[in-house]
């Protein structure tokens, strides 16, 4: 069963939890060779939170593993050395960036990066900010076992798709689990837009994904939208009742409440018919191929 994941029970801890990964998705982001779209710099789910993956420096590979399950951050090294430290209430963002850095350089892997949060409301750099330092242990659970269930969701999803699309991956600055299907034609970005949105939206797409809630969207929910959006796209029906078309200054979204998909009879199946409905809608106001894209 999905566990409840109300916004305002977990809010500090979901803020000082998202620090947390913009750190090590920062790490990331140094370690790894670039890939299009930003992919390179996501995290992936794992069997028991979220991963790296395989990062390399100096030659040598090493990963840097979020275990929501035991509450324990690891950092491992291809020569079988691990340093680790505790995930727990009290441990601020100041205090886990140091120690971060510290177990990174003890195995011989730390590595500088922009020591300030990205896209998020918070701006404190990550050495000053004492504030930032709640972990509440069941409702890290909660978000973990929604996001698995969700994942394994999207993988699903994903193979009925024959065309180029992502892996399902988190994207730290904005703490999404999100996957991307493309049309395999190329745009031109939105107007003024920064390097990093130019890279993502340099080709056409529809994306899909979960999120935990923000002060835009309260509620935690699912999402799908296409970008560039395309005319007439939310006269285009949406599958479930609870789904429903909103605007935003970015565009248009197609939600769907979590909470809707928790209390169905059959979760997955809920998830899914959502996800097709978003895709059909989508892809019938670009006018893709889906001759050519479907599997």
């Amino acid at each position: 069963m999905l566990p409840e994941l109300p916004l305002a029970a977990w809010e500090p801890t979901k803020q000082t939890l998202h620090l947390w990964l913009q750190i090590v998705g920062k790490v990331k982001l140094a370690a790894t060779p670039k890939r299009n779209h930003w992919w390179h710099a996501a995290l992936q789910p794992g069997v028991r939170g979220l991963t790296t993956g395989r990062m390399r420096l100096h030659d040598t590979a090493f990963a840097i593993d979020l275990d929501f399950v035991a509450h324990e951050l690891r950092v491992r090294a291809a020569d079988g050395r691990t340093e680790s430290l505790r995930l727990e209430d009290g441990l601020s963002v100041a205090t886990f960036d140091a120690q971060l850095h510290a177990l990174l350089r003890s195995l011989g892997f730390d590595i500088e990066i922009l020591e300030e949060p990205f896209g998020v409301p918070m701006t404190t750099p990550f050495p000053k900010d004492a504030d930032h330092a709640s972990y509440d242990r069941e409702y890290v659970e909660r978000f973990w076992r929604a996001l698995d269930f969700s994942a394994a969701r999207l993988d699903e999803f994903a193979s009925r798709f024959h065309g180029k699309q992502s892996p399902t991956h988190v994207f730290w600055h904005s703490l999404d689990l999100a996957q991307t299907r493309f049309s395999g034609r190329s745009v031109t970005p939105p107007p003024g837009a920064d390097s990093v949105t130019q890279e993502a939206y340099s080709a056409e797409v529809i994306s899909f994904g979960f999120w935990a809630g923000d002060e835009q969207t309260p509620e935690p929910s699912y999402y799908s939208y296409a970008a560039p959006e395309p005319a007439g796209l939310t006269e285009q029906p949406l599958g479930s009742g609870a789904a429903v078309w909103v605007s935003r200054p970015t565009g248009s979204l197609a939600l769907l409440p979590y909470d809707a998909v928790r209390t169905a009879a059959d979760p997955a199946a809920a998830l899914l018919e959502f996800l097709q409905s978003a895709y059909d809608a989508c892809s019938g106001a670009a006018g893709w191929d889906r001759a050519e894209l479907d599997s």
